[in-house]
């Protein structure tokens, strides 16, 4: 038997072959674990020197802010344009700078029964109505800071809701799941409030719901904070009565501190570029990057590029 000693690993083969593992994990397998936190620091040192962090919580925001995570991404663009701006739910404006977005076409809806008679969210306030709404199970979930500052341009909240003798039944599926659609036929729940409603839009005639029109003051306000306005068209769903004011709820923007050293935001757009083959997208194409550093419908870049990130797109072709 041979017993020599094995050649020394190098260290980066021990990192990558720890990040392209995990790669491989969050593949559409089932696998549940579908955030990811990974750090990187030089060999030998203390502190790490980067953080990267794939979640969808608005909550990272504040870390990004602290610099606790250098690198993050979130679905919508909406609560980034809030922090930068220091609307909504944050006191002050954050320094966050884009990096890229991920587009994803999507909206915020507020769908409810038929049954219920109701044709705007304020005649749930003047009826005192007891609305059940199925609400996401994540309590991060950026759909409750939309449900939470649409009511209250409204007069009144979640609570209130519940005192009149409502309920919220929270859900971990998407919108448009049999299992969640389910409760509004079998009368366990009136409303359906939420985002991924690309596939729940087509089937409102069918479960005998509609959707609840934003009013201008309210769109007005939401724009201000900087969750903006979008309509839903008929053009693209036939089986609406009109075209419904609504609010946008589209990209999965990438974005860090403006602080973050130019290597570290170059380096890590150099990296996405050279293996925009290998993440998980749309077969069979790469990550769109030519449309993923500028503002459009189902990207929405609401805040400034870090001056690292515009200038590597540039460089590349990107941008022009």
């Amino acid at each position: 038997m041979d017993e020599r000693p094995t050649t020394q690993v190098p260290a980066k083969t021990r990192s990558s072959l720890i990040l392209e593992t995990a790669a491989e994990m969050i593949r559409p397998t089932g696998f549940s674990m579908n955030q990811s936190l990974v750090q990187m620091r030089r060999q030998g040192k203390e502190d790490w020197g980067l953080a990267l962090f794939g979640s969808d919580s608005y909550r990272v925001i504040n870390q990004v802010a602290a610099r606790e995570v250098d690198v993050a991404l979130m679905n919508p663009a909406g609560p980034l344009a809030a922090g930068y701006r220091g609307k909504g739910p944050f006191s002050e404006p954050v320094p966050v700078r884009a990096i890229t977005v991920i587009p994803s076409l999507d909206w915020m809806v507020f769908a409810v029964a038929n049954r219920t008679g109701l044709g705007s969210l304020a005649e749930v306030k003047e009826r005192r109505y007891p609305l059940r709404i199925s609400l996401r199970a994540q309590p991060d979930h950026a759909t409750h800071l939309y449900v939470n500052e649409v009511l209250k341009c409204y007069g009144f909240s979640v609570e209130d809701v519940i005192s009149w003798g409502g309920a919220i039944v929270p859900d971990s599926e998407m919108s448009y799941r049999p299992t969640r659609t389910a409760k509004v036929t079998s009368g366990e729940v009136d409303a359906i409030f939420d985002e991924a409603v690309l596939q729940l839009i087509p089937q409102l005639d069918e479960l005998e719901m509609h959707l609840l029109p934003l009013e201008e003051p309210v769109l007005q306000a939401m724009d201000d904070i900087g969750f903006h306005r979008s309509p839903i068209t008929k053009a693209m769903f036939p089986n609406l009565p009109a075209d419904i004011p609504a609010l946008d709820f589209s990209g999965w923007p990438v974005y860090t501190h403006a602080d973050v050293p130019d290597e570290l935001i170059y380096r890590f757009c150099q990296a996405l570029d050279a293996r925009k083959s290998n993440i998980v997208w749309q077969e069979p194409r790469d990550l769109p990057l030519a449309e993923m550093c500028r503002d459009s419908q189902a990207g929405p870049l609401k805040i400034p590029l870090h001056p690292a990130a515009e200038r590597y797109w540039r460089e590349a072709g990107y941008l022009s």
